[in-house]
């Protein structure tokens, strides 16, 4: 088991990164919130996880223990695989997650990509008492549970936000706004436009 990597981040993908070490490159698949971390050329410690297939063996990385801890926690949920995992993560901080799960919150889950009603109930039924006993988040909490990307400011800010609001998944719309963001739309049509382009991926 590879517990670690420290090493220069050489290249940066969209969910997965090459860490130099020792002039080994290692390609590890990293949530979105470790992916925001990384920095090109610079050095960085990701704590990983070694997924063995027979076909390949996929390194895993994140850069906390509590992110790497909730993601074992989460692929040893029935139908919760790693990739699933990593996309569970990335749509979703930990903290956030954390109290989706304890507040029962299934249609919140549901927004996460892979995940659907059945396996949202299942993942707070299996969860729920392992997270109670981990973390010192009391259930019923007053928190938002926001997902990944409220940091994105201006109008492509609130845009996305307004889209979250109707009920669109947060890794979804962030893209399409991003891209649409050319500095001619206000909020309305930046929404409008958004609209019209995931109508046209349906």
């Amino acid at each position: 088991m590879i517990g670690y990597v420290r090493g220069v981040v050489t290249h940066l993908f969209k969910d997965a990164c090459y860490v130099d070490v020792h002039g080994v490159g290692y390609r590890v698949y990293v949530p979105t919130t470790t992916r925001q971390l990384l920095v090109e050329g610079e050095e960085s410690t990701l704590f990983t996880y070694l997924n063995v297939r027979e076909d390949a063996m996929q390194l895993y990385g994140f850069s906390t223990e509590d992110e790497y801890e909730l993601f074992i926690l989460l692929i040893s949920v029935s139908g919760i695989g790693p990739k699933v995992g990593l996309g569970i993560l990335s749509g979703m901080t930990p903290e956030a997650f954390k109290l989706a799960i304890l507040n029962g919150q299934v249609a919140q889950l549901t927004k996460l990509p892979g995940i659907g009603k059945k396996s949202a109930e299942r993942l707070v039924l299996e969860l729920k008492d392992k997270l109670a006993k981990m973390t010192t988040i009391s259930v019923n909490t007053v928190a938002a549970v926001q997902p990944i990307g409220i940091t994105v400011g201006g109008l492509a800010g609130e845009a996305i936000d307004g889209l979250v609001a109707l009920g669109y998944a947060q890794n979804e719309v962030e893209t399409i706004v991003e891209r649409l963001d050319d500095g001619t739309r206000d909020v309305p049509a930046l929404i409008k436009a958004a609209l019209a382009e995931i109508g046209k991926g349906r």
